[in-house]
């Protein structure tokens, strides 16, 4: 089922301000920056050994990523798990009583299919599970 963590998201406010901050004053490796539309997302890949770490800026006022900065200010957003198959291991949860944000799995950075798990399931964490898409 779990492969590895393969990310670790966080929401920002102003996205080239944090890519400054993460580039310059942490000096982690930058990849890049992805137009996610159907996430409602610009993102910001840093490389930090096997793991990344995504800096998400809201397109739009009706991104989940502008709801999650109005109520908490930023900050961490979720931890993304690496998966082989994510539709099975969605109806696995799902047998298990873990309630799912997706019940099919959409579109994600890296053309990635991913599906999140409901924070009330583990401890308020939110969980994205993720399926490599064409590039990573």
């Amino acid at each position: 089922m779990i492969k590895k963590i393969d990310h670790v998201a966080i929401a920002v406010k102003d996205l080239k301000e944090e890519i400054v901050r993460y580039r310059d004053v942490l000096g982690l490796e930058f990849l890049g920056t992805e137009v996610v539309p159907e996430q409602k997302v610009t993102v910001a890949f840093f490389k930090v050994g096997d793991v990344r770490i995504e800096l998400l800026e809201p397109l739009s006022p009706d991104s989940p990523i502008s709801a999650f900065i109005e109520k908490k200010g930023g900050g961490l957003h979720h931890l993304a798990l690496e998966v082989d198959d994510i539709g099975a291991d969605i109806r696995q949860l799902q047998e298990k009583n873990v309630q799912m944000l997706d019940r099919e799995p959409r579109k994600g950075a890296h053309n990635a299919r991913i599906a999140f798990v409901h924070p009330k399931s583990f401890s308020g964490v939110l969980y994205e599970l993720q399926q490599k898409g064409d590039a990573s």
